[in-house]
C-alpha cells in the first residue's frame, strides 16, 4: 500500500519551499557576512611600524607614549581631537555612533588622508607602517562597537586592512597569529601604562590646582611642559621617576601664586571620554571654566583604575555567594577566592600609594583619591551598584559627596549626546538627588561637537550662582576669624601658606581662598 504524506508534512514542505524562494528573492541564502578584522601585529614588525596612542588627555597620550617606548616600541600621539576630526568622522561614521565615537574616529582617519594626500605617501606604505592602539570593552554602550566603527571608517575612507588594535579593559589585545605577538601586554607593560597614567594625573591635577592663581600668565603651562618632557624621559629611559617628579617640583615652585583670590570650585564629572579630552569634544570646557574665573576640580584616571578594582571585588564577593549555580563551595570554581580578594585589596593600596608618593614629591599636598566604597554607599540607595555602563553608580556617588563633604561649588556632568548610561540613567538620577539636597548646583551639559555657544553660556548662568557661593563661604570665614580682606591677606603674607605655591590649607569648606582664612586665622 502506497504511503502518502500527511497533511502537515506536505504543508511543511510547502513552507519549507516557499521560505526557500523567498530567501533565494530577497538575497538572504548567502553565507553571513563576517567582518575581517586586521589585527595582525607581529614582534618582527616592531622596528618599522608605529603606534598611534590617543584617547585621553595630552598629558596622558604623552606619558603612555614616553612609556611605551622605554619597552622597545616606536610610538607617536595623535593630536587632540578638533572639529575638523568631528566633520571626517561623521562623513566616515554612521550616524547613530556618539560624539566621542566620531572624534575619535575621525581623529584617525584625519591623520592617515594627510600622510596619503598631503604628504604623498602611499597607502599600502600606511596600512604597513603604522597601528593604532586604542581601548575597548563591552557592556550596555556603543563603546562596545568603537573597533567596528574605525574598521567601517577606515574601509570607506580607502584603508581597508588598517590595523586597529584593542586594549581591552577586563582582558588584553587579542591577535589571531602563530608568531610571536608584536604588542605583548604582560605585567611589565599593564604597570608601564599604569605608571603613566598615575604621572599623568598628577601633572594635571597640580597644574590645575595652580593655573587659576597664577600671577604671570602661562607660567603654569610652561612648567607643566617642561615637567611632562622631564617625567617622559625618566619613562622612556625607564629611570627614576620620583627624581624627575620632585625635579619638577623645583620648577613649579617657581611659579608666583595668589590664592587669596575667591574663586568658586567647579568639580567635572561625567562620561569619561567627555570629561577627560580638552579640546573641541567638549568646548574646551576645563580652560573656559577657568578663564570664567573658576577653579576646576578634574577627576583623574586613577579614579576609574580604583573604581575597576572596586568592581572586581565587588563582583567577586557577591559571586562567591551562588555555590548552588556556580558549582563550586564559594562560588567561583577553578579560583582561590580569598587570593582573589588579598590581590584587588592590594592592587588598590598599591595604586593609592604611588599616587600620594607621586603626589607628595611633586608639590600636590592634601589631594585625597575617593573612597571606592564610601562612593557607592552613598550611591546605593538611589543607584543599584549592580548596573554597570559608564561610570555606572560614580556619578551619582559622587555628587552626594561632593555636596555633603563641601567639595566644591558647582558640579558640571558633561556627557555625549544620547549617551545611553550617563543621559539615559544617571541624570535621571541626578534630578532625584538634587531635590533631596537642594544646596547641590548641578548642569548636566551634552555635548554634541556644535552649539558651543549655547553650551558655554549655559556654563556662564550656573557659574553666577557658583560665584555668589563661593563669596557667602568667604565672608563667613571672615566673620568667624574675625578678619577683614586687609587683614587677611597680610596675615597670609607671613604665614607658611603665604610663602610658597604648594602649602595647602585644610579643607573646611569648598573655595580654596574660605580655607586659608580658617588657616591663617
Amino acid at each position: 500500500m502506497n504511503q502518502h504524506p500527511t497533511l502537515d508534512e506536505a504543508a511543511q514542505a510547502e513552507l519549507a519551499a516557499f521560505a526557500a524562494e523567498e530567501a533565494t528573492r530577497l538575497g538572504l541564502d548567502r553565507a553571513q557576512w563576517v567582518e575581517p578584522i586586521h589585527t595582525t601585529f607581529t614582534a618582527s614588525q616592531r622596528a618599522h611600524t608605529t603606534l598611534w596612542v590617543s584617547g585621553l588627555s595630552l598629558a596622558h597620550d604623552e606619558l603612555v607614549a614616553y612609556s611605551l617606548r622605554g619597552l622597545g616600541y616606536r610610538v607617536e600621539p595623535l593630536s587632540v581631537p578638533d572639529q575638523a576630526a568631528l566633520q571626517v568622522g561623521k562623513e566616515f561614521g554612521t550616524r547613530g555612533q556618539c560624539n566621542p565615537t566620531w572624534f575619535t574616529v575621525g581623529n584617525l582617519v584625519k591623520k592617515l588622508i594627510e600622510l596619503r594626500d598631503v604628504e604623498g605617501i602611499p597607502t599600502e606604505q600606511i596600512i604597513s607602517s603604522y597601528v593604532f592602539l586604542t581601548a575597548g570593552a563591552c557592556g550596555p554602550c556603543r563603546f562596545g562597537s568603537y573597533s567596528t566603527e574605525y574598521r567601517k571608517a577606515l574601509r570607506d575612507a580607502g584603508f581597508d586592512g588598517f590595523r586597529v588594535l584593542l586594549f581591552q579593559q577586563q582582558g588584553g589585545v587579542k591577535q589571531a597569529t602563530g608568531e610571536e605577538l608584536g604588542l605583548k601586554v604582560d605585567a611589565r607593560f599593564a604597570l608601564s601604562l599604569v605608571n603613566a597614567m598615575i604621572t599623568g594625573d598628577v601633572i594635571n591635577l597640580i597644574g590645575y590646582r595652580m593655573r587659576p592663581y597664577e600671577l604671570e600668565a602661562g607660567a603654569t603651562d610652561r612648567a607643566l611642559e617642561r615637567c611632562k618632557a622631564l617625567v617622559g624621559q625618566a619613562l622612556q629611559e625607564q629611570g627614576s621617576v620620583l627624581k624627575a617628579l620632585w625635579r619638577c617640583r623645583g620648577i613649579l615652585g617657581e611659579i608666583e601664586l595668589d590664592r587669596s583670590q575667591v574663586k568658586p570650585m567647579v568639580s567635572v564629572i561625567g562620561e569619561f571620554w567627555a570629561m577627560t579630552t580638552e579640546g573641541d569634544g567638549n568646548y574646551h570646557l576645563q580652560r573656559f571654566l577657568e578663564q570664567e574665573g573658576a577653579e576646576v576640580d578634574v577627576q583623574g584616571v586613577t579614579n576609574w583604575l580604583l573604581f575597576m578594582v572596586w568592581e572586581n571585588r565587588y563582583d567577586a564577593e557577591k559571586r562567591q555567594t551562588l555555590r548552588e549555580d556556580d558549582g563550586s563551595r564559594r562560588g567561583m570554581q577553578g579560583q582561590n577566592v580569598t587570593k582573589k580578594l588579598w590581590s584587588l585589596t592590594a592592587a588598590d593600596l598599591a595604586i593609592r600609594a604611588v599616587f600620594q608618593t607621586y603626589a607628595n614629591l611633586i608639590g600636590l599636598h592634601g589631594y585625597v583619591l575617593p573612597d571606592m566604597e564610601d562612593v557607592a554607599e552613598k550611591a546605593a540607595k538611589h543607584y543599584n551598584n549592580n548596573v554597570r555602563g559608564g561610570e555606572g553608580h560614580m556619578e551619582v556617588g559622587k555628587l552626594i559627596h561632593f555636596v555633603e563633604d563641601h567639595v566644591n561649588h558647582l558640579t558640571v556632568s558633561v556627557k555625549p549626546f544620547g549617551c545611553m548610561p550617563s543621559s539615559s540613567v544617571s541624570d535621571g538620577v541626578q534630578t532625584f538627588i538634587t531635590a533631596r539636597w537642594p544646596g547641590a548646583l548641578f548642569l548636566p551639559l551634552e555635548t554634541t561637537g556644535d552649539s558651543a555657544t549655547n553650551a558655554q553660556s549655559r556654563v556662564q548662568m550656573m557659574l553666577f550662582k557658583a560665584r555668589e557661593a563661593a563669596e557667602a563661604d568667604f565672608e563667613a570665614a571672615l566673620a568667624k576669624t574675625g578678619l577683614t580682606r586687609e587683614g587677611f591677606r597680610e596675615r597670609l603674607k607671613r604665614s607658611r601658606f603665604g610663602k610658597g605655591p604648594f602649602w595647602r590649607a585644610k579643607h573646611k569648606v569648598a573655595g580654596t581662598a574660605a580655607n586659608l582664612v580658617y588657616a591663617v586665622g
